[in-house]
């Protein structure tokens, strides 16, 4: 191919053939501009009232990579996949972003549909009809900025800037763009909500209401081992060892719009052993016999799907079932709304850390991926554990000390 030449390669890609609409046509060679970047250009189309060429061009920081994306886009033109720069769309591109690049097992189901909610509903409603190449970050922040004056919370907010700076990212890497306007705009700062935890009397009056009921054992163990609500309604018999009086968590079931799903841990720490506290494995047996019975009583139409928590069916509980069951349990008890099934982890969280457990052991116990994320978590709430930690180093440090230091350290606190 000539340098200037605009013809299609191939025998059966002659003027006048059919494929002249449908192919991308590379033009050579590629040249470095003068910011160091290198571009290339691609015919993908004519104009049909003058005949003339229509022309993409691509950037890359290699000749390689430039390379690489005239191939992408010629193939795409003849797959009919293409879309052109000058005239896509944020809406048409928030239509192919998230089935393309995001689907699982890129990311979790739950993650997937949060994304491509705030992409139908919050962000295509606003700046869908803008082209890519005309679109500002003056347009992005204020959309942030609509939103929250309209009452959505920051972290929804934040969701849509994931949403905008990780396509856009990709619309990138792809040519569409130059740069990703994202990248000018300020989303709004998500501030961590306080911690909440059962006082004793609200502690008692919520196990006695749930003590009333069929899932009275699955309250005391998410009191009792602190594991999230996925965790505990993706418990089967086979993680529950009664004998050894543990549980291990091997996956955790939340809610999709396909309805209940089971997920893996999100990290290695997450996938782990934890104790059960003893009134708590007392439930958990006469929970055993209540199931076997309601088993027995249904017969063949008992579904035996290994569940700890099941339905009377043996169907898995729905997180959101078993949420209105817990809302149920806050009226009965007459406490108040702020209290929610979290609230249960982060009360089993400190009353060891008050209680004098060292915080790696509670990170362990909670799944953590961190130690500082356990720290950040609760140590405003357990006045004195800084304080206690820094003794334990103290008193480490002293046993390590040569005995000469020793006794200058001796003298030095005598004076």
């Amino acid at each position: 191919m000539g340098a200037n030449s605009d013809r299609p390669c191939g025998p059966d890609m002659r003027k006048g053939g059919t494929a002249w609409a449908n192919v991308a046509t590379v033009r050579e060679p590629y040249t470095i501009r003068k910011d160091g970047r290198w571009c290339g250009q691609v015919v993908v189309g004519y104009d049909p009232a003058t005949g003339k060429p229509k022309r993409v061009t691509v950037y890359g920081d290699t000749r390689k990579e430039v390379q690489e994306k005239v191939l992408a886009l010629s193939n795409e033109r003849q797959q009919g996949g293409f879309l052109n720069p000058e005239q896509v769309t944020l809406g048409e591109w928030l239509d192919r972003w998230p089935n393309d690049y995001m689907r699982p097992p890129r990311v979790r189901q739950t993650t997937w549909e949060q994304y491509e909610y705030a992409a139908r509903c919050h962000i295509k409603p606003v700046l869908g009809g803008i082209k890519l190449r005309k679109l500002l970050p003056a347009y992005i922040q204020k959309l942030y900025r609509t939103k929250i004056e309209e009452g959505r919370s920051p972290q929804t907010v934040k969701i849509m800037h994931v949403v905008l700076h990780e396509s856009l990212d990709q619309a990138v890497k792809e040519g569409l763009i130059l740069r990703n306007p994202t990248e000018a705009t300020t989303p709004p700062r998500v501030t961590r909500p306080e911690i909440r935890v059962l006082q004793e009397e609200e502690m008692t009056r919520l196990l006695e209401i749930a003590a009333r009921t069929r899932l009275y054992a699955a309250v005391l163990v998410l009191l009792g081992t602190g594991l999230r609500r996925g965790e505990v309604l993706g418990l089967k018999w086979s993680d529950v060892d009664l004998e050894a009086g543990t549980l291990t968590v091997n996956r955790s079931l939340v809610h999709t719009r396909r309805g209940p799903a089971e997920h893996e841990p999100k990290t290695a720490k997450g996938r782990r052993t934890v104790p059960i506290p003893g009134e708590a494995l007392k439930a958990l047996k006469a929970w055993r016999i209540r199931q076997a019975e309601e088993r027995l009583r249904l017969g063949s139409g008992y579904r035996n799907e290994g569940w700890v928590f099941a339905t009377k069916i043996g169907t898995p509980v729905y997180p959101k079932n078993f949420h209105r069951y817990f809302k149920w349990l806050l009226a009965k008890a007459g406490l108040p709304e702020d209290i929610t099934i979290h609230t249960l982890r982060h009360t089993y969280a400190t009353m060891l850390l008050k209680a004098g457990e060292h915080p790696k052991v509670v990170q362990e116990l909670l799944g953590h991926a961190s130690i500082v994320m356990t720290l950040d978590t609760y140590t405003h709430m357990v006045p004195g554990l800084k304080e206690r930690a820094a003794e334990t180093v103290n008193a480490i440090l002293k046993e390590k000390l040569p005995s000469q230091l020793k006794g200058a350290a001796h003298r030095e606190k005598d004076s």
